[in-house]
């Protein structure tokens, strides 16, 4: 008798009880102790009841527990997870496949920094396919200036800033701090909002003008979402189309000729 081959459909739905689970446990954010039945119907939009019944499947496997009072926190098996993540983590398997896509989409330099003491690092770094290009390697330093990708590992070096700065991403910059290098760079967080770095893309002044970064800069911002996401962190909220050419070093004010593109 011939085996016939099981093929999985191209769609396949995930499984509802589930997935309710998952929204109980995720209901816990950072800086929570314990909640309340009320609040983790609030956070869920589930029923009491149903809670209680999936509460009693996520105690089983100690991913949380319940208190005297009859509130809920997380547990031990949470912990455990999060460690094996922690060490499972790549940066580098995340952080390389969005700057391939990046130097393919946008056709320029793609880079993610780090910052290094008083310097920023380049970490990681796809080459533009083009001839005329800037030439920096994975490892080379270089000081926190005036360009966006300084500018950014300081801006955001405590996380999100929730001032109009967000609203600015990504930040461009031309010939800042070298007359014939003009770059876009945003943040990337991890884990409690924790500043992972800045991804940035790069090029000649000549080509990477400011009307070419503005065409761009959707695609960086949504790289930069996504890698956010993998590490762990949330996203800052979209921002409005615009954001600022920047020439002056920070606590400056821009000069007559910036300007804010929309």
């Amino acid at each position: 008798m011939t085996k016939t081959k099981e093929t999985e459909p191209e769609s396949v739905a995930g499984v509802s009880a589930v997935e309710r689970a998952l929204a109980v446990l995720t209901a816990f954010r950072r800086g929570d102790g314990a909640l309340t039945l009320a609040e983790l119907a609030e956070r869920t939009g589930l029923v009491k009841s149903t809670i209680m019944r999936l509460a009693v499947s996520l105690q089983r496997y100690r991913l949380i527990t319940r208190l005297p009072d009859g509130s809920y926190r997380l547990d031990a098996e949470t912990l455990r997870l999060g460690t094996a993540y922690q060490q499972a983590f790549n940066l580098a398997d995340h952080v390389m496949p969005a700057l391939e896509r990046l130097a393919s989409e946008t056709g320029e330099t793609a880079a993610f920094y780090v910052r290094h003491g008083e310097e920023r690092l380049c970490l990681f770094r796809v080459e533009s396919s083009n001839r005329i290009r800037l030439h920096v390697q994975p490892g080379d330093t270089r000081p926190l200036d005036r360009s966006a990708s300084a500018q950014v590992l300081q801006l955001f070096a405590n996380g999100p800033t929730g001032t109009d700065v967000d609203a600015k991403l990504p930040l461009f910059t031309s010939g800042a701090t070298d007359p014939h290098a003009a770059s876009l760079a945003t943040p990337v967080f991890g884990v409690g909002q924790t500043l992972m770095g800045a991804l940035i893309v790069s090029g000649p002044v000549s080509r990477l003008t400011a009307e070419h970064a503005q065409r761009i800069r959707g695609t960086l911002l949504d790289e930069a979402t996504k890698l956010t996401r993998a590490c762990g962190g949330t996203p800052i909220a979209p921002p409005v189309r615009k954001f600022l050419l920047r020439r002056k070093p920070l606590g400056g004010k821009a000069p007559s000729g910036a300007r804010r593109l929309t």
